[in-house]
């Protein structure tokens, strides 16, 4: 044990461990204490020491899970016992990952903390089925908004106008029918193209084309997941998505689709 605690919150990326960085794995090796997300997939905590203390501490929607606050506490203490800690935290730390709280609950503490970004979902799930989240032809705009929040008033806060050059990702969509109607109540076109994707970058990773219009009829995919929308979706690779979606009866009308409003939009933007 250390004679002096620290805490580093480290994120795990969007769940391939050849995304995790480099530090992140660093870091891992050498920890005393693990308290990581019930996501984190089980290759990336091989990396951890067998002498480490592992706590799982992730939350999973209606399931029982451990208080935020009983998690900073737990942090806070075996920081102070003089151990090296580690939070490993799906995606990225700081984007909707409750890092800023654990950040703020170790400096009150006089808790030494250092921050180790990891690639958070919305650019791991873009990438895996290619679709640039900017675009100079169509997005100079990209939003990240969460589809839960501890204040429930931050989530029906949009904005009344959604910019027109916008790609929109929401982590964690809940209530599709909820979202369409917020999505067209901000001036959204209902031909919006919208890309729910579950399980990035996974073995299990599956992905639904749609439209704002139809947004509320897509199946239900497992966690975690995210959704992008915007005009970018049409530059997703056809041919990948016909193949994660053959369980979901994939249309190939729809790849064809896509693939010809893909070259159009590219000819008209010439």
């Amino acid at each position: 044990m250390n004679t002096s605690g620290k805490v580093f919150l480290v994120g795990a990326g969007p769940g391939d461990p050849e995304l995790l960085t480099l530090k992140a794995a660093k870091v891992l090796r050498a920890a005393e204490v693990v308290l990581h997300d019930e996501l984190v997939s089980r290759d990336i905590l091989r990396l951890i020491p067998p002498s480490a203390d592992l706590v799982n501490v992730g939350k999973r929607s209606g399931k029982p899970s451990p208080r935020q606050a009983d998690i900073n506490q737990l942090l806070v203490q075996y920081a102070l016992l003089g151990f090296r800690v580690v939070r490993l935290k799906g995606g990225d730390p700081f984007i909707f990952g409750r890092g800023g709280e654990e950040m703020e609950a170790l400096r009150q503490a006089g808790v030494d903390v250092e921050i180790v970004p990891g690639v958070t979902a919305a650019l791991g799930a873009a990438a895996a089925v290619q679709v640039p989240l900017t675009h100079r032809e169509l997005s100079s705009t990209l939003i990240l908004v969460t589809g839960s929040s501890k204040q429930s008033d931050h989530v029906a806060n949009w904005p009344d106008r959604w910019p027109s050059n916008a790609t929109v990702v929401v982590y964690m969509p809940a209530d599709l029918s909820l979202l369409k109607s917020r999505l067209l109540g901000s001036g959204l076109s209902p031909a919006t193209p919208c890309a729910i994707i579950s399980e990035a970058t996974s073995e299990s990773e599956q992905t639904h084309i749609t439209d704002v219009s139809n947004l509320a009829d897509s199946p239900t995919l497992a966690a975690p997941k995210l959704l992008v929308i915007g005009e970018v979706v049409r530059l997703a690779d056809p041919r990948r998505l016909h193949k994660q979606l053959s369980d979901l009866a994939f249309s190939q009308d729809l790849a064809e689709v896509s693939s010809s409003n893909t070259s159009n939009t590219l000819e008209s933007a010439e």
